[in-house]
């Protein structure tokens, strides 16, 4: 929409009802990526699946909840209340402009529940649909035989994250800088939900293994990620694409 005229977008709007929201965040991303690679690769991906489904990518919210990573420096966080505010509003107005359904696609872990809360308020509303692509567990979940490293593959700015920005992103990763870092203690309660700081867990703002990152293991996840959006969309909400 941002770079639509309003006349543009009136005669878009009338071939879609379908918007998609990227949400990210601004956090540290190890030493090598830069701290706004989860809005980059969550807007990235809702670029790739509107060109695959003829959606309208909505105004993108470029930060979000990361005050568990605030110790490290440059780290931005929006509070919950403002965040679900600022996103509600946002939506508010798109239902005025007559759109029925809404695909967030989320590149933080952080916002994952805020995103959350807002779809079921609008689902108050039987007229409209929403989901959530929980970008980086959602491509975990397309890795069968690309990734290396095993637990850590998808751990912050690890090799599968590193991988999809030197896919993305190529100019903006320096794997110079990049360190592998694996968790300072070992997790014995994984199935226990924590609330640690992250500095407890890396100096870096790694966990993983970049040094296993490729363009081509990064294409693929990325890929199999867009293929598997569309089909939902095509399958669940009657979406058609290519």
């Amino acid at each position: 929409m941002k770079e639509m005229s309003w006349t543009t977008f009136l005669e878009r709007k009338k071939q879609t009802d379908l918007v998609i929201i990227p949400t990210g965040a601004c956090e540290v991303y190890g030493p090598h990526l830069p701290m706004g690679s989860d809005m980059l690769v969550a807007t990235k991906i809702a670029e790739l699946v509107a060109e695959r489904v003829q959606a309208i990518i909505g105004p993108t919210l470029e930060v979000g909840d990361s005050s568990a990573l605030d110790d490290f420096p440059g780290t931005i966080t929006i509070t919950p209340d403002s965040f679900k505010a600022y996103l509600k509003d946002v939506v508010d107005s798109l239902v005025k402009w007559g759109f029925k359904n809404f695909l967030f696609i989320n590149g933080h872990a952080g916002n994952v529940a805020m995103v959350n809360h807002v779809s079921q308020t609008l689902r108050q509303q039987p007229e409209l649909r929403c989901a959530q692509i929980d970008c980086w567990r959602f491509i975990k979940a397309q890795d069968q035989g690309i990734v290396e490293s095993g637990e850590v593959a998808h751990g912050h700015a690890g090799e599968a994250g590193t991988s999809v920005l030197l896919y993305l992103y190529p100019e903006l990763v320096d794997l110079g800088q990049a360190v592998d870092e694996v968790p300072k203690q070992k997790d014995s309660f994984p199935d226990v939900i924590k609330y640690a700081r992250y500095g407890t867990k890396t100096d870096s703002g790694t966990i993983g293994y970049p040094s296993l990152a490729s363009r081509e293991k990064g294409e693929a996840l990325v890929q199999r990620s867009v293929d598997r959006i569309a089909h939902f969309l095509n399958e669940t909400w009657d979406v058609s694409y290519k």
